[in-house]
């Protein structure tokens, strides 16, 4: 027996050697995979934002996508794991911005757009490098030779194609819209970036002035100084009197003509039943307004402050200064009728937190309702030729049960979001990211061109030299093509017509709208096929208690800190045993710990059986006892239930029933009664014995590899089997 597996089982000395040895096998490339692999499972994994550390959501991600990779390459698949990271944009930049202000006192302006990216570069490269050091400690094996960056060079060639296709075909459009606008980050966000948060506030009801005859109900007072209107419902019998009248107002030192008009969104039931009408800064009003074709005026700035048509006293004012003197001015001149405490929801910036402002701004968008005709479909229930919808190609893939969601009830919540789903605003008034490919004549820049490449000359005056639209486009954009772009589109590779679509996509459930729709819609599009045909959704990784993470509570666990104590698989484990998926995860340190006992006594066990089974040659088998018989029957039980529950997503109940019956059924029983066999057995009852408890090794071996794969891969070494190949790349037991 090997000296090592004398001493006690030290992951901290064993886990680095080991994943070396995986990266120098080439086994992580499917290219180099050993014998004939006809069948494909690939995957990708979900970029990383190169922000920092991995935190211990991030684990659980990687521990789940590593089973399903180990599993189907040792069931014989050509398989890919495709890695890769994701510049992350706003985030990265705002990581940046705070970090230079905090330790020179500077703005990203104070630098120069030139400067400043490459201080950003130079932190998203640390990031990275150190991104790619957790992921080989958590053990993940994943193919290093294909990794991708969202920002790099051919991802680049990605955006700007997709970007061209999209608006060549009327998809992408420029226009003046409503947007949610973050007065601090300086730039627009996507519905599905805005981030909700229950607070106390106050509801307040007035009138414009004492000669009107209605009124309204509001929290934000100060955005009632650019009403246009009045919206009542139909059928609202207290106001039907006045719908269609237009009235003179003064409010605070400007004058308005507010109409009053029936519409149907309206809640008779909220505050006075008559709401306010600021087509500028709601997006509820802003469509109340084109259909009662009212004017809009805009009196909230970017930077969060009055402009000069909220009128003279408020002009430059920040919001809450605004509202605090125009509440003054209503109670004033007796126009406040009430004021009452409601929650409500307040909209606010998921990066910075600060409150959202909807204001008009001239953006680019990405049209979801209108249509097209699709040139290429390999998508059920859409044909080629077919005139369809972006919303459509988002829908009918999940409706039709190509692309399978696990949870299932999660497709409820996206038919739900795509049914309320407006345009999706593409541009972002940033620095990091991709430049949008849009070039403006400098002698008219009402005219411009969308080229790949930025024009030598501009082709329009052709004097000028074109300018390039300053903004940068939604990180979710670039993200969105991630499934193919990986695999070398807008060539047609053999990585593209191999592995795509990929088989699952793993990912939390809170990006399901942020990503998986936006996948969904991009591949279909672009390629005219789904990007994978299941959407494997993981919980958000809790404490003990069912709390939140957060470094205020005291509670965080990081990944890195407990692979170093306890070692990966122990941390693998804890983050897969008891989670189901759809479902938050409860993580704790002694859980923890509580595995890497486990992997000692996988240890422990292997010490005995190797120490019981010097002298026998294991492809020679014995006559064997009938008990042993029945050992082996249960463990070819184990291995077809252990399959089914990993072909079924349930990963949680396979690696429960594996460290049950290594525990429980192996250490506890079948050893405990094999020590009197070998003690005062017959020659035959140990020589039977001695195979099968060397089978029952080598098959929980096997089985536990995907879930454990370090100290699973270092207990084969010890194996006394021919014919041997590193564990990584063994053939899965019992297949059929």
């Amino acid at each position: 027996m090997d000296e090592k597996l004398l001493k006690p089982y030290n992951p901290q000395e064993t886990e680095s050697r080991i994943y070396q040895s995986w990266e120098e096998s080439g086994f992580f490339n499917p290219n180099n995979l050993p014998g004939e692999r006809p069948e494909v499972f690939s995957i990708v994994l979900p970029p990383p934002n190169v922000t920092g550390n991995l935190h211990i959501g991030h684990a659980a991600m990687l521990a789940i996508e590593d089973i399903m990779v180990r599993y189907n390459r040792m069931k014989g698949k050509k398989t890919l794991w495709l890695p890769g990271t994701d510049h992350a944009a706003i985030a990265t930049q705002s990581r940046v911005e705070k970090e230079l202000y905090k330790k020179e006192k500077k703005t990203r302006h104070d630098l120069g757009r030139e400067k400043f990216l490459k201080l950003v570069e130079e932190f998203a490269q640390k990031s990275h490098d150190n991104i790619v050091r957790q992921i080989k400690a958590m053990g993940a094996s994943v193919d290093w030779s294909r990794e991708a960056y969202t920002l790099d060079e051919k991802r680049s060639l990605a955006v700007k194609t997709a970007f061209k296709e999209m608006y060549d075909r009327g998809l992408i459009y420029r226009g003046d819209r409503i947007v949610n606008w973050c007065p601090r980050c300086h730039s627009t966000l996507a519905d599905d970036e805005v981030e909700y948060k229950e607070e106390k506030t106050i509801l307040y009801t007035f009138k414009y002035d004492k000669n009107f005859p209605i009124a309204v109900a509001t929290t934000r007072p100060e955005t009632k100084l650019g009403d246009t209107g009045v919206a009542v419902h139909p059928e609202d019998k207290r106001y039907s009197q006045y719908i269609g009248q237009t009235f003179k107002v003064r409010l605070g030192d400007v004058e308005r003509e507010i109409k009053i008009v029936a519409d149907e969104a309206i809640d008779p039931e909220f505050g006075t039943g008559a709401v306010g009408i600021t087509p500028a800064h709601s997006f509820i009003d802003y469509e109340i307004s084109k259909r009662h074709k009212l004017p809009l005026i805009k009196i909230i700035d970017e930077r969060g402050r009055m402009t000069k048509e909220a009128g003279k006293a408020y002009e430059g004012l920040k919001v809450k200064e605004a509202r605090e003197k125009f509440v003054q001015y209503l109670k004033e001149n007796g126009l406040m009728a009430k004021e009452e405490e409601i929650t409500h929801n307040l909209s606010t910036c998921y990066r910075c937190g600060h409150n959202i402002e909807p204001l008009p701004s001239l953006q680019w968008f990405i049209d979801v309702n209108k249509e097209f005709t699709i040139e290429h479909s390999k998508i059920k229930g859409i044909k080629a030729g077919a005139k369809t919808t972006l919303k459509e190609l988002m829908r009918k893939p999940v409706e039709s049960g190509q692309i399978k969601i696990i949870p299932e009830r999660f497709e409820k919540i996206y038919f739900h979001w795509i049914d309320n789903l407006r345009d999706w605003c593409i541009s972002r008034q940033i620095w990091f990211g991709h430049r949008i490919p849009v070039f403006y004549c400098q002698k008219d820049r009402k005219k411009f061109i969308v080229s790949i490449e930025a024009p030598k000359k501009c082709p329009l005056c052709r004097e000028c030299q074109m300018e390039q639209d300053p903004d940068t486009l939604d990180t979710w954009f670039s993200s969105g093509l991630w499934t193919f772009s990986t695999l070398g589109w807008p060539e047609e590779t053999e990585d593209l017509k191999t592995y795509h679509p990929t088989s699952v996509l793993e990912t939390g459930y809170d990006i399901l709208f942020f990503w998986v729709a936006r996948m969904i819609l991009m591949s279909t599009f672009l390629l005219g096929e789904v990007p994978f045909y299941n959407v494997y959704l993981h919980g958000l990784v809790r404490d003990e208690r069912g709390r939140k993470m957060s470094k205020s509570l005291g509670n965080v666990i990081d990944p890195l800190d407990m692979t170093e104590k306890y070692g990966a698989d122990a941390v693998r484990m804890a983050l897969i045993i008891g989670t189901s998926p759809g479902n938050d995860m409860k993580i704790s340190e002694n859980k923890i710990k509580g595995y890497k006992h486990f992997a000692n006594k996988l240890w422990n066990i292997t010490r005995f059986i190797l120490a019981n089974t010097e002298n026998i040659n294991h492809t020679n088998i014995p006559p064997l006892q009938e008990k042993d018989k029945e050992y082996l029957g249960e463990l070819e039980k184990l291995a077809e239930e252990t399959t089914a529950k990993l072909e079924e997503f349930k990963f949680y109940l396979a690696g429960e029933n594996l460290y049950h019956y290594a525990w429980h059924r192996l250490a506890d029983e079948i050893i405990e009664e094999s020590k009197p066999i070998f003690r005062e057995g017959s020659e035959a009852e140990k020589a039977s014995r001695q195979w099968t408890l060397l089978e029952i090794l080598k098959t929980i071996i096997l089985l536990l590899h995907p879930f454990m794969p370090f100290v699973t891969e270092e207990i084969w070494s010890f194996l006394p089997l021919e014919k041997k190949s590193l564990l990584i790349v063994e053939k899965w037991p019992y297949l059929k």
